[in-house]
């Protein structure tokens, strides 16, 4: 059977195209495919039912009586409610900005917090069109469309070992971190105050920086658990040594402060939800190298698809990597090559021999 999907002129009562379209040609081939009788006796039964009065109110009155056992004396008049409260839960959720919420206070008073917005819009307002803002990589997309400026990573986090960089180079001291983002970013941007914040998410970028640069918390530590807080909430020393942690915390823990000549801090939203700093001495060789066209490359000649290269002062930092989907495959056979966080993870699977642990 062949059908035309060739798009018929315009018809007053037939507009062709879309799935009448579509209904009409399979009607018109199952007409074909059965005797006239049997398709004429079908077109009269159709005409009853739409036209004869004692048809249609027997089909209203059948269709009532299902809707009321449906929705009242079935099993569904109970699941129903709780589905349509699930769904619109589920809705608000999903609506709710994350730059802007609700919260209550002591007194039970609703209040709107747009720290989040806010600090994107200072940053828009009071940086220059060209700068670079480093923040682990949940807040990039917020920081192109609505900061509108240029994230150093963001949702798209397929390249592992970029990632990787990012978080081992904010959970590093300020010293070493201020070593390699001078030469990638004009402001760091964490997310502060308690909570859900890049605080409370370090140990995880820790261990994820770790995972691509085994000097980070080394081969003896593979989970990076120094890298974390105490039962009593304190940092562990290699955290309070970190830049991550002064920036969170400095004005806020006594004692905290990040090195000036490093670091200045710029702008800190109404309820310490989003602190910016500006990055000092930044390299402006390596700024210019990255932004020159000669040094990107492209999958094709004009492609808009160009991965970025690290600047040529990074390459010392960059040689330490090691490639993620190799040491991470399981499937890998032998142990020679496989690092201390997938023995580890093996060994807790209970997978492998005993002496490739």
């Amino acid at each position: 059977m062949t059908i035309d999907w060739t798009l018929e002129e315009y018809e007053e009562e037939e507009r062709p195209g879309g799935a009448m379209q579509l209904w009409r040609i399979a009607y018109a081939h199952a007409c074909e495919a059965v005797p006239p009788e049997q398709v004429e006796a079908y077109r009269d039964i159709r005409d009853l039912m739409d036209n004869n009065m004692s048809t249609i109110w027997f089909r209203a009155g059948l269709s009532l009586v299902l809707f009321f056992y449906v929705f009242g004396g079935s099993s569904l008049s109970r699941s129903v409610p709780g589905f349509i409260n699930h769904c619109d839960m589920v809705a608000r959720s999903l609506s709710n900005p994350q730059v802007v919420f609700s919260t209550r206070d002591r007194s039970g008073k609703n209040f709107i917090v747009d720290d989040y917005l806010k600090g994107y819009q200072w940053i828009d307002k009071n940086t220059p069109k060209d700068s670079r803002v480093m923040a682990w990589w949940d807040y990039g997309y917020q920081i192109t469309g609505i900061a509108r400026r240029t994230s150093i990573a963001d949702g798209n986090t397929w390249n592992h070992e970029h990632i990787a960089t990012l978080g081992r180079t904010l959970t590093s001291s300020e010293d070493v971190a201020h070593s390699a983002i001078r030469h990638l970013a004009d402001y760091v941007l964490v997310w502060a105050g308690g909570g859900g914040d890049d605080l409370a998410k370090s140990p995880h970028l820790a261990r994820i920086g770790n995972s691509v640069f085994p000097d980070h918390c080394g081969d003896d530590d593979p989970k990076c658990t120094k890298f974390s807080f105490h039962e009593d909430g304190s940092p562990t020393p290699m955290m309070e040594r970190s830049l991550l942690y002064k920036l969170c915390q400095q004005g806020v823990t006594k004692g905290v402060k990040i090195n000036p000549d490093l670091f200045e801090e710029v702008h800190t939203t109404k309820y310490g939800l989003m602190r910016v700093y500006k990055v000092m001495n930044v390299s402006q060789e390596s700024k210019d190298w990255v932004s020159d066209p000669k040094n990107r490359i492209c999958d094709a000649p004009g492609s808009w698809y160009c991965v970025g290269q690290y600047p040529p002062a990074l390459e010392d930092l960059i040689a330490k990597r090691r490639n993620f989907a190799q040491l991470e495959d399981f499937n890998r056979k032998g142990s020679a090559s496989k690092s201390a966080y997938t023995k580890l993870i093996e060994k807790e699977l209970g997978h492998g021999k005993q002496e490739d642990l």
